[in-house]
């Protein structure tokens, strides 16, 4: 995902990224087995739709590496 996302297509985040829903790289990584990989997808998927200010302000109040986003 780094070489994909920041090297060769220069983005902040795949959130970025308008291959985001057919890439499989991105796919793969969300359907790894574990509680984590399902906030991931959670997260990008709200910077997508709600920016990346709106994320940053509901992650501000967090206690931990995630946290409520609706």
């Amino acid at each position: 995902m780094k070489v994909c996302c920041f090297k060769e297509r220069a983005y902040e985040t795949c959130a970025d990224c308008p291959d985001y829903s057919s890439c499989g790289i991105i796919q793969g990584f969300y359907n790894k087995k574990g509680y984590k990989y399902k906030k991931y997808k959670h997260s990008l998927d709200f910077v997508r739709k709600n920016g990346y200010d709106n994320f940053l302000q509901r992650a501000d109040n967090w206690k931990g590496p995630f946290g409520k986003l609706d």
